[in-house]
């Protein structure tokens, strides 16, 4: 008899071998995921708020959770990162945070960007998807050389 996986999402994280197609793939979806949660909360302070700085703070709001959650998913199960605590853990978040800079510029230059040409929702939403990827593949090597990279992970431990 077959058992069934009481959570058929922690089943998908666990069950592949990690090549480099699954690596990719999962990797694709937790940005999209990210780009989502990111675009999700952007429409609902937008909604929620009005005024000349409701466009600033929707996209830092989105960029922050979407952060967090791509954190945790790339630390937990792109990079099998075992660090716990708050110093350990401190220093890779801020090292993970510190290579966005970079790729959140890109991000919010080529959202801004459509934003400017377009001034409609659907102009930035296109921007910020376009932003976002291009940022991501540029993250994934920053992270993958710079964050979790064998000698940072040893250090840690």
């Amino acid at each position: 008899m077959v058992e069934l996986c009481p959570n058929p999402c922690i089943f998908w994280l666990s069950s592949f071998a990690m090549t480099g197609f699954t690596v990719g793939f999962r990797y694709i979806v937790f940005a999209i995921l990210a780009v989502m949660i990111n675009l999700v909360a952007q429409r609902f302070v937008l909604f929620m708020v009005a005024g000349q700085y409701a466009f600033y703070l929707a996209v830092a709001s989105g960029t922050v959770l979407g952060l967090g959650v791509k954190y945790y998913l790339d630390k937990n199960y792109i990079f099998y990162d075992a660090r716990k605590g708050l110093r350990k853990g401190g220093m890779l978040f801020f090292l993970y945070s510190a290579s966005g800079i970079v790729t959140t510029l890109i991000f919010w230059g080529a959202e801004w960007s459509f934003w400017i040409l377009g001034k409609t929702d659907l102009m930035r939403e296109v921007g910020a998807i376009l932003g976002l990827s291009v940022g991501y593949l540029i993250k994934y090597r920053l992270d993958h050389h710079f964050v979790f990279n064998a000698s940072n992970l040893e250090k840690a431990r």
